[in-house]
């Protein structure tokens, strides 16, 4: 039974090491949203201020750049709200998997613990035996003198 319950131990850490890459994973893609999110608002500054040096020009193309500004920023946005969602639901799974994971261990900890006491109660046993046949020994022997 130890093998088994050793083996689920085993099982529910790969789990668990599974969801945490899985988990820094979608962190890391949302790191990667919200720094194109940045990048296009710094772009967004620069273009504003080559807008405002060459106004003539601008008036031609700023109005269609600000527009794809606009669509991408909210697609970026949404974008990282739905991994707010993801995230979240990765976190969830890894705290379940983890609980799973911490029973298991709790069930093996106290099962150790309870063949610890077996076996010290055994050794006991046999230390008593022995004290009891040396008492036992030397009356004897007191007796015969």
């Amino acid at each position: 039974m130890a093998a088994n319950i050793k083996n689920l131990i085993r099982l529910h850490e790969w789990n668990v090491d599974e969801k945490r890459r899985k988990l820094g994973e979608l962190l890391r893609l949302q790191g990667e949203l919200e720094d194109q999110l940045t990048q296009l608002e710094a772009d967004l500054i620069e273009e504003q201020k080559a807008a405002a040096a060459d106004p003539a020009l601008a008036g031609m193309t700023y109005g269609l750049y600000a527009q794809q500004v606009i669509l991408r920023r909210e697609n970026l946005q949404e974008s990282i709200r739905q991994m707010d969602i993801v995230i979240g639901h990765a976190r969830d799974e890894l705290a379940d998997t983890y609980q799973e994971l911490k029973k298991y261990e709790t069930v093996e900890e106290n099962r150790r613990r309870r063949q610890e006491l077996e076996d010290a109660r055994r050794e006991q046993i046999q230390l008593d035996e022995i004290a009891q046949n040396q008492y036992l020994r030397k009356k004897r022997a007191a007796g015969q003198n």
